[in-house]
């Protein structure tokens, strides 16, 4: 759906989004995405599936704002004028969401992607493209600041200290907590630091 046509027609109630989304939340948190359905959503708050359809695409979408509402409100974007304490404090603070019950939606989410592309597109476009932007901001104010090379690429910069935490989270084939934070941090930064 374009978003042309998602803005036409009256505004959204931000009352109901609150709704829609604090239940897409219970029911993520009760039965997990696979079984989450409009529907249920629907019937729980009284509001139509037209609706809930006009705002979103399909019940991933739904799933995807709810599960980035439950993050932008539990993970930290720290500003302490070092690189090295905001990356670590934000690692710290992504690792210990994404290792809560709430934090589960994101293995739900990637393993979903696996079978529908369209998951996967959605994912990206709602999730990881805003989640990114907050990184590169953390990184862009390292650059002012002189500690890192204006010259590193920042995408892969961001793949690099990301990377090895959402491969533990999604293997279990090494302790994710705040020593690995701190330690996959410190790695990234020792090459990249200006000496």
């Amino acid at each position: 759906m374009s978003e042309e046509k998602k803005k036409r027609g009256r505004p959204r109630s931000e009352k109901a989004k609150h709704a829609i989304l604090s239940c897409a939340t219970e029911l993520l948190l009760e039965s997990g995405l696979r079984d989450m359905t409009v529907d249920e959503i629907s019937n729980r708050t009284g509001i139509s599936k037209a609706t809930i359809y006009k705002w979103w695409s399909n019940k991933t979408a739904v799933a995807i704002d709810a599960f980035l509402d439950m993050m932008e409100a539990e993970v930290i974007i720290p500003n302490t004028g070092s690189i090295l304490e905001d990356f670590t404090l934000q690692l710290k603070s992504v690792t210990r969401f994404y290792l809560s019950p709430r934090g589960k939606v994101f293995s739900q989410l990637i393993a979903e992607g696996q079978f529908d592309p369209q998951i996967a597109e959605t994912f990206r476009d709602l999730f990881l493209k805003k989640r990114r932007k907050e990184a590169y901001r953390m990184w862009e104010r390292a650059v002012q600041r002189g500690e890192v090379r204006p010259e590193i690429n920042k995408d892969i910069a961001v793949d690099l200290l990301y990377g090895p935490m959402i491969y533990r989270l999604l293997t279990g084939h090494a302790p994710l907590d705040d020593e690995a934070a701190e330690e996959i941090v410190e790695v990234l930064l020792s090459g990249i630091k200006k000496k």
